[in-house]
C-alpha cells in the first residue's frame, strides 16, 4: 500500500529538537512502479507496508539538521539510481561515490534470491554524499574499501556492519532515518525505531535468529567495554516505516 505523510517534516524535526547531525544514514520507504504506473510485480511483497512518494522524500528537511560539513550514506535500489541522486541533492548533499552490499549465501557464494527484471540482483547500493568545505571522510575511510559482504535477513533488513563503517569513518553525532531498531549512540527516526521484530514469513537467518546467536556469544564471549548496541531507546516511532524495496 502506498501512504501520505504529510506531518514528517513536522515528525522530524520535533525527533531531532533543534539538534543538528554530522552523519546521516537513510534507507527511504521508496515506491516501485512498472511503465503503466502501477507497483511492478516484483515488488507487491511491498503492499504490507505503506512506502513514500518520490515528492514526499524529496521534502524531507534533512539539510536544516545536518552540520556543515556532514556525511550521507543514502540507501537506494537498482532500479532507482537517478531518483537516489536527485534525493540526495534535494536533501542538499554532493554525489562523491558509493558503497555496495554484495548479498552472499552462507557458503559465501552469490545469494540468488533478490528479484530484478533485468539482472538478478544480489548487489544494493548505498550513495555516499557530502556537504560543506573539509567533507572527506575520517582516517579510517582512506583505507575502508566500499563493500560489504554478509547474509541477508528479512526483506529490505540492511547488514548491521554498515553502523561501525559509518562511525569509524564520519563525523557524529549520527542519525538514522527510517530506522529498525535502535543503536546506541545514534539518534532514530521511524516507527520502527524503539521496537522492531518481523512478523511475517521469512528467511531462517534473519534479524532476530542473528540477535539471538550474537546475545550467546557476547555471554560467552564478551570482553571489557563491549558494548550491546540494541540498548539505546529510540527517539521518534513516526511516520510509518515502509521498508526499502530490494531484496
Amino acid at each position: 500500500m502506498t501512504g501520505s505523510f504529510p506531518d514528517a517534516a513536522h515528525d522530524l524535526l520535533q525527533c531531532v529538537g533543534g539538534r543538528s547531525f554530522g552523519s546521516v544514514l537513510a534507507d527511504p520507504p521508496w515506491q516501485f512502479t512498472n511503465r503503466t504506473g502501477k507497483m511492478a510485480p516484483e515488488h507487491k511483497r511491498l503492499s504490507r507496508y505503506a512506502t513514500m512518494s518520490l515528492a514526499e522524500i524529496l521534502t524531507l528537511p534533512v539539510a536544516a539538521i545536518v552540520d556543515d560539513p556532514a556525511h550521507l550514506y543514502l540507501w537506494v535500489p537498482n532500479a532507482l539510481l537517478p531518483e537516489g541522486l536527485r534525493v540526495l541533492a534535494a536533501w542538499g548533499f554532493t554525489y562523491k561515490s558509493n558503497l555496495v552490499w554484495h548479498k552472499v549465501r552462507k557458503d559465501g557464494e552469490p545469494d540468488g534470491r533478490g528479484v530484478g527484471f533485468y539482472f538478478r540482483n544480489t548487489t544494493e547500493l548505498i550513495l555516499f554524499g557530502v556537504r560543506g568545505r573539509k567533507a572527506r571522510t575520517l582516517a579510517p575511510g582512506r583505507s575502508q574499501v566500499n563493500i560489504i559482504r554478509s547474509r541477508k535477513r528479512e526483506h529490505s533488513r540492511k547488514p548491521d556492519e554498515l553502523y561501525s563503517l559509518i562511525e569509524a569513518c564520519s563525523p557524529g553525532p549520527h542519525l538514522e532515518l527510517f530506522a529498525r531498531g535502535a543503536r546506541s549512540g545514534w539518534t532514530s527516526w521511524g516507527n520502527q525505531a524503539a521496537d522492531y521484530a518481523p512478523d511475517w514469513p521469512t528467511y531462517a537467518h534473519n534479524s532476530q535468529t542473528d540477535t539471538h546467536a550474537g546475545a550467546s556469544q557476547r555471554l560467552a564471549h564478551s570482553s571489557p567495554g563491549e558494548d550491546d548496541t540494541r540498548g539505546a531507546p529510540a527517539k521518534a516511532r513516526r511516520p510509518r516505516r515502509a521498508p526499502g524495496a530490494s531484496e
